[in-house]
């Protein structure tokens, strides 16, 4: 129980549900238990009465007796059946109590976690599959409830039951008791020892059902890479695998459940035998009545469940021991981008690298190396190189979704590490180079950022990113409706909304990594355009393997293999016999080549 620990302050949060629930559990005991006595009662009466009445036979009397005989045993009858349904409402409470206390807890616990993955950081998530946390969010927490409701309400009826039920037993025979309850012990530890070798079963599956999910997810998610490769085929025997996986463990789960009911019946039959041999040695001694092994019958099949599911129970609470430690091993993950001031205040963009090296902490990768430059307030600065130089890495820098491993990076003259992170974030405006859209309108794409949707700023910013005739062209317009990731759209139209999206929320430094990449060089030239206004006043870090993205800015660097080789300005470097110069030369030769090609 140490890892379900974590739980107790929900417990406490809903404690009013969990003593009302144990409120209702004791009463409908007592409602399940006092119908066995109504029918000792009556048995006894019909035992009593029934020579008399057959002694009148044929008599005046015999149908008055009769009368009064029978007006008794439809009054137990009658309250029989009031109490069966008294404790039909009780235990609607229970369930409305106990299990709807579970569903809270479920409820919050899932909030928590996607929120503690909100905080996370990056590395996190480059160290985890997607299919792993969704299983934890779902499949997990879907455990835990088990535990949370089922487990603690059968757990409490088997407790306020026994401690009620036994006593009255021994007190009619203690001898009779001992025999009635002698299977149930083996019951409930032959039904632990099965919903062991099910736990471990149901293990083998939910590992198969979590690689099925992720293979699946991938799959959808990379449809038109299986699609341009023509690997169709390949997929679903991939998938077919997995699959009869799947089908093999649910199999061997199915054959170790089928033994659970057998099991139950024979051992429930088992202990009515031996009550009904036991009471009838005690009825022909004179010690009971036929109506007391009528009554430990009863009472024998009301334990039954109880302590039948003692083992399953048990069952329940290890398998959610299991998941809440899976879940605690994410809640305990803290993560190391954390503010040392929490400063809030409105950025003017000045943004310094100093001295600057970052290693990835997932693959050891070292991406930048004693990176140092400057960007005053309101300046551009164009970040060029190949790909693998490190281009992204400062710009994940910048907006601190990780932490560099030495030297320091300040905004404004101040640590990145002392501002809030969110108030640091929001004034940041990022167009990062693997484009990911929601599956939502193109308004909410572009809204994304925004406190309140403003329908002036959203039209404003796809003007700006060149997307605004691609939008009108749509019969729903800005209604649109993307596809999952954006699919619907064209990477270079998404790449436009993406853009549009970080010019929305006018933010004080923005960062273009290689959003430009999947427009023609025409669309890229009527962007930068638009650009020009949009940079001005504004710190822009402009990062791109296309020198002509580079010549809005004030100054270039060059990166190769993580270190600045150049720097200077657009003609500065052209003068040199650099890097720079040679990729121009390249790309011109490439731009007239289309141009020729296009004539």
């Amino acid at each position: 129980m140490k890892e379900l620990r974590y739980l107790n302050k929900y417990l406490y949060k809903y404690r009013k549900l969990l003593i009302l629930g144990l409120l209702w559990v004791i009463i409908s005991n007592v409602f399940q238990i006092l119908p066995a006595q109504m029918v000792r009662h009556s048995i006894d009466l019909v035992v009593d009465n029934i020579k008399i009445y057959q002694s009148l036979d044929h008599s005046a009397s015999q149908q008055s007796f009769f009368n009064a005989f029978g007006k008794g045993i439809l009054v137990y009858a009658i309250l029989i059946l009031v109490m069966a349904l008294l404790r039909g409402f009780f235990l609607y409470l229970v369930r409305q109590t106990l299990i709807v206390m579970s569903r809270h807890i479920e409820y919050d616990l899932k909030n928590e976690i996607f929120e503690h993955y909100q905080v996370l950081p990056l590395s996190f998530y480059r160290k985890n599959n997607t299919g792993d946390l969704m299983n934890r969010i779902s499949e997990d927490v879907g455990r835990v409830r088990m535990y949370l409701g089922p487990s603690i309400m059968y757990g409490l009826q088997l407790i306020t039951l026994f401690v009620i039920l036994i006593p009255i037993m021994f007190s009619i025979s203690a001898k009779l008791t001992i025999y009635a309850l002698l299977p149930l012990p083996i019951l409930s530890i032959s039904i632990f020892y099965v919903n062991n070798i099910i736990e471990h079963r149901s293990e083998m599956i939910q590992k198969s059902q979590s690689k099925l999910s992720t293979f699946v997810q991938e799959a959808f998610s990379g449809i038109r890479v299986i699609k341009s490769f023509t690997r169709e085929h390949e997929s679903v025997d991939n998938f077919t695998k997995e699959s009869n996986e799947y089908k093999r463990q649910s199999l061997k789960l199915t054959r170790v459940q089928a033994l659970f009911f057998p099991l139950i019946m024979g051992l429930i039959g088992l202990s009515t035998v031996f009550t009904v041999y036991a009471g009838s040695v005690e009825v022909i001694n004179g010690a009971l009545t036929f109506g007391n092994i009528a009554e430990f019958i009863i009472y024998v099949n009301l334990l039954t469940w109880p302590v039948t599911s003692l083992g399953w129970t048990s069952s329940l609470v290890q398998r959610a021991e299991a998941s809440q430690k899976r879940i605690n091993e994410f809640l305990k993950t803290e993560t190391d981008i954390i503010s040392t001031k929490n400063l809030k205040r409105e950025l003017q963009g000045g943004v310094v690298f100093d001295d600057v090296s970052f290693t990835y902490p997932d693959t050891g990768i070292k991406a930048l190396k004693n990176i140092s430059f400057n960007i005053n307030a309101g300046e551009s600065l164009a970040i060029i190189g190949t790909t693998g130089s490190g281009k992204s890495t400062i710009s994940n820098l910048v907006a601190r979704l990780y932490d560099v491993t030495s030297g320091e990076v300040r905004i404004d003259g101040i640590s990145i590490k002392d501002y809030d992170i969110n108030n640091l974030r929001s004034q940041l405006g990022v167009v990062p180079q693997d484009v990911f859209l929601f599956s939502d309108t193109i308004f909410n794409n572009i809204a994304f950022g925004l406190k309140e949707p403003n329908e002036a700023r959203v039209t404003q910013a796809a003007k700006d990113a060149d997307v605004y005739d691609n939008i009108m062209s749509f019969p729903n317009a800005f209604a649109t409706r993307v596809g999952e990731r954006g699919i619907t759209l064209s990477g270079g139209q998404k790449q436009r909304v993406s853009i549009a999206r970080a010019v929305a929320r006018e933010p004080k430094i923005l960062i273009l990594d290689d959003a430009l990449s999947a427009v023609d060089t025409k669309t890229e030239n009527t962007i930068l355009n638009s650009m020009k206004k949009i940079m001005q006043g504004r710190t822009t870090i402009i990062i791109s393997h296309r020198v002509s993205s580079a010549k809005l800015a004030n100054k270039i660097i060059v990166l190769n293999d993580g270190q600045i080789i150049e720097e200077g300005t657009h003609d500065s470097l052209l003068q040199k016999d650099g890097t720079y110069k040679e990729l121009y030369e390249k790309q011109m030769q490439v731009e007239e080549v289309n141009s020729a090609d296009s004539r």
